[in-house]
């Protein structure tokens, strides 16, 4: 394939990401998104000490969100940081409580939101049982719980693990700044694995690994650069408390859920698109496209 080929299928697929984008109700879904998933934070976050107080890890969601939230830029994530310790700071031990299992409820719905927009960006009609993609958004939801007390682990705990180990066995210090680099490298491989899960086994039909791969590693980049650029316009020229007052704090965070949410569904238009162009240049079109 020659360079005009390929900046003509480039064209294509990206005037198909755009223009699907724009009739699914793109921007639309990206507030349902935001909103959702900010929604889901709270309950998700006390679920988390819930079940990190029954096995008896104190301060682990406390620790888990101030991992989270660090790749924020800080004046949108400050306000929910600061909020999050306040509802942490409540004992919970017990982890079948009704405010426990209420909260586990309610941070599936945040799955269920992102099922819907990566539906429409597959170009696909939900037809499954509500029943079974509630019990499997509540699975989602436990074992997010859990990788995230083990991203705790990882980022937080282990540092303390390799300094005693250092204490006592000192010919490992040559080998700490290994086990550092494959400490943050499974950390900050879990993001990947959770976006392939979700883009795996939300939206309705079946896909191959490498058909996700483009949307996902597009997800990366746009969010690491609008993040960026979110945080450069805050810290230069936003001045949300003018607009908003009180609310300020929380509506930079929902703005901030809002760019992430459009990025998230553009990864899955881009991968629907890509799907659709090799679909055409094979003869055929896609079911739904």
């Amino acid at each position: 394939m020659n360079w005009k080929s390929q900046a003509s299928a480039t064209y294509q697929v990206l005037k198909d990401v755009i223009g699907h984008f724009n009739r699914d109700d793109g921007f639309a879904m990206a507030s349902h998104v935001a909103l959702s998933a900010l929604l889901a934070v709270f309950p998700l976050l006390i679920f988390i000490a819930a079940l990190a107080g029954f096995f008896g890890l104190e301060n682990a969601a406390t620790r888990a969100s101030d991992l989270v939230f660090e790749a924020w830029p800080q004046r949108a994530a400050e306000p929910i940081v600061r909020e999050i310790h306040r509802v942490l700071t409540v004992p919970r031990g017990d982890l079948l409580t009704f405010g426990a299992v209420a909260a586990l409820w309610f941070a599936s719905n945040g799955i269920e939101a992102m099922r819907a927009a990566l539906n429409r960006a597959y170009r696909q009609r939900e037809t499954r049982n509500f029943i079974l993609l509630r019990l499997q958004s509540l699975v989602l939801v436990i074992l997010g719980a859990v990788v995230l007390i083990v991203y705790t682990f990882l980022v937080v705990l282990a540092p303390l693990v390799l300094s005693g180990l250092e204490a006592w066995v000192p010919a490992v210090k040559p080998f700490i700044v290994s086990i550092d680099i494959a400490r943050y490298s499974v950390a900050g491989s879990l993001l990947i694995i959770g976006l392939i899960c979700i883009h795996w086994l939300l939206p309705v039909g079946k896909r191959r690994f490498v058909d996700l791969l483009p949307g996902i590693f597009a997800t990366l980049v746009m969010w690491m650069v609008s993040g960026a650029a979110f945080g450069a316009y805050l810290a230069t020229f936003a001045n949300y408390v003018s607009t908003y007052g009180g609310l300020a704090g929380i509506m930079t965070a929902l703005v901030f859920l809002y760019i992430c949410s459009m990025v998230f569904i553009l990864g899955g238009e881009l991968n629907a698109a890509i799907i659709r162009q090799r679909a055409i240049a094979r003869g055929h079109l896609p079911d739904g496209a």
